[in-house]
């Protein structure tokens, strides 16, 4: 399989599309900006390879952002796609992380899924955490919605991820066993086959007596969508006197995108120009 790529499938005549990725130097990438422990990366490769892989499926410009919050030692998974294929990730925890499923890593909480395109809605949805891990998770909130069947097999290892997923399409198949079929053979694929396997390899190795059209594939990035522009935005919602009590008791504002870990730096100028376009409030006029 091609490093950093997409690859789109489709099942001629069974109603059945199908997707592998392959995350290497992007994956490493999101490895490179926090000292992740060996038991939260797989839960963060598995989510940055579900959020590509369902972005894919989507017809629109946007972000797709997966998050995965409970109230275990993984406190918090959050994995961004883009229309474009680039992905971004990041992992919160708190102690000792086990290497166990999810239930015992995150404990209860919630899987979201959110929308965001560039023109439109916003569109969130969110469903209880379950199975262990976080392709049961995803398959369970399309169940959950009652959105086209969705399949999921992932794999993580040290230098890169990779996963396959197939999604029913919607109407009938002259083939009524065609569904269950492809994913009782997606069913023997292992982890090293996922990580080791050319795309065509692959294909033929798990549906060689199905008729499979394989398109072009794309590339992936890791790209992060931090800017001061965006920064400076953030800084306004805290509100002029709250930077200024800043700035009075650090001198600067400084802030540190927790995606890929840039800094970026308001000193007192900066923070005056933030606000500058901001009309003061005036009170009645007196009169005397």
């Amino acid at each position: 399989m091609l490093p950093d790529s997409l690859h789109r499938f489709i099942f001629d005549g069974l109603g059945v599309r199908g997707e592998l990725a392959r995350l290497d130097a992007s994956w490493r990438a999101v490895l490179e900006r926090h000292p992740y422990p060996m038991t939260v990366r797989r839960p963060l490769g598995e989510a940055l390879t579900s959020v590509l892989l369902l972005a894919a499926t989507l017809k629109f410009e946007g972000n797709l952002i997966l998050q995965a919050h409970g109230h275990g030692p993984l406190r918090t998974l959050v994995a961004q796609a883009t229309h474009d294929r680039t992905i971004r990730g990041l992992a919160r925890w708190h102690g000792d992380v086990p290497d166990g499923n999810l239930g015992q890593q995150l404990g209860d909480g919630q899987l979201i899924l959110t929308l965001q395109p560039l023109a439109g809605e916003r569109y969130q949805g969110i469903i209880p955490l379950s199975g262990d891990g976080l392709g049961d998770a995803v398959e369970s909130y399309f169940a959950a919605s009652e959105q086209l069947p969705t399949r999921l097999w992932l794999a993580v290892g040290e230098s890169h991820v990779a996963g396959l997923m197939l999604q029913r399409l919607p109407g009938e198949s002259a083939d009524g066993d065609a569904w269950a079929r492809t994913c009782a053979l997606a069913d023997t694929v292992s982890e090293q086959e996922l990580l080791g396997l050319g795309v065509q390899e692959l294909l033929k190795r798990l549906f060689h007596e199905e008729d499979v059209r394989l398109f072009e594939s794309e590339p992936i990035a890791f790209r992060c969508g931090c800017s001061r522009t965006r920064i400076a935005d953030t800084l306004r919602a805290l509100g002029q006197s709250e930077i200024e009590l800043i700035i009075a008791e650090q001198g600067s504002v400084d802030v540190t995108c927790e995606f890929c870990n840039r800094p970026y730096s308001f000193d007192r100028v900066d923070a005056r120009g933030l606000f500058s376009d901001v009309v003061p409030s005036v009170g009645p006029e007196t009169r005397q």
